[in-house]
């Protein structure tokens, strides 16, 4: 069995972006620069953001942070994407989800700059990327595509199950499997809440990837032999064995399931860190369209 580590693999990936960054600064250019826009005071959101900055300065990719109120109101969100739209010094814009009731996500995203969207979520962008456009990629799903292409797993003429159908995961991850590519051309069936007989189709994958954001939902029994499971959530339990008093665990059984499958992620240290690297990937690609590059 293949332990499929994102967190080596992403460790990697920065060191090449790190490479390619320096090569501009090098040649007397300035680096990429990633915008992030934070509403509210939600402690996840505000660590998300914290980590993406983190990220960004260990390969020297610039970062800034512009923090909204919780009482902001929908057009002081607006005004802010419109400033850093409007920043030719800023090549990527990102806004932290989930946001306020009152504020309308899909206009947000709708009012970012595509070519600045890094997130993938821009309707133009996931257009694209339903055709076969070059664009930008939702995070979680570009760094699965990675893990796939860097373990050399073989997904043509396979066939994939994708277990969830939201537009951050699970449908563009059924798009790209089943696009004429490398890694693609897969037969991908696409399961989620009303799917009859979910065991049994999920048993007859090749490759197998749980996001339905259940913990433990995919057991032994759902996995055929052999088949390589891609595991994308994560959940916090109670734990009387960790200082913090809780531990991380998917929405894949791991102890079990990692007896049948030929390759596997953990949680973490599977998806998750690929996540974060495919923001950085899509960064510099934003950069790199500025100056003709791609």
């Amino acid at each position: 069995m293949i332990l499929i580590n994102g967190k080596e693999t992403a460790a990697q990936i920065r060191k090449e972006i790190q490479a390619e960054v320096a090569g501009f600064i090098d040649n007397k250019d300035i680096a990429p620069h990633l915008a992030a826009i934070l509403v509210g005071d939600d402690p996840a959101s505000d660590t998300y953001v914290s980590h993406k900055e983190k990220d960004c300065k260990a390969v020297g990719i610039t970062s800034s942070v512009y923090r909204l109120g919780s009482n902001a109101t929908e057009k002081d969100l607006l005004d802010t994407v419109d400033f850093i739209n409007s920043d030719k010094d800023v090549h990527g814009l990102i806004v932290q989800l989930p946001l306020p009731d009152h504020i309308d996500v899909d206009r947000i995203i709708a009012h970012i700059n595509p070519a600045k969207d890094v997130d993938g979520f821009h309707p133009l962008n996931v257009g694209k990327m339903a055709l076969g456009y070059p664009t930008y990629l939702p995070a979680t799903p570009y760094g699965i595509m990675e893990l796939l292409k860097r373990y050399k797993i073989e997904t043509a003429g396979k066939h994939c199950v994708v277990i969830g159908r939201s537009n951050i995961v699970g449908t563009p991850m059924s798009i790209l499997l089943s696009r004429k590519a490398n890694p693609g051309n897969a037969t991908v069936t696409m399961c989620h809440s009303r799917t009859e007989n979910l065991k049994e189709i999920a048993a007859s994958a090749d490759i197998l990837i749980a996001a339905i954001g259940k913990p433990e939902f995919v057991t032994a029994d759902m996995v055929k032999k052999g088949a390589v499971v891609i595991d994308v959530g994560i959940h916090q339990i109670p734990s009387n064995n960790t200082k913090t008093g809780f531990r991380l665990i998917g929405d894949v059984k791991f102890d079990e399931v990692s007896k049948k499958a030929s390759a596997i992620t953990p949680v973490p240290g599977g998806v998750g860190p690929m996540t974060r690297v495919a923001l950085l990937l899509n960064t510099l690609a934003a950069f790199k369209h500025t100056r003709g590059l791609i």
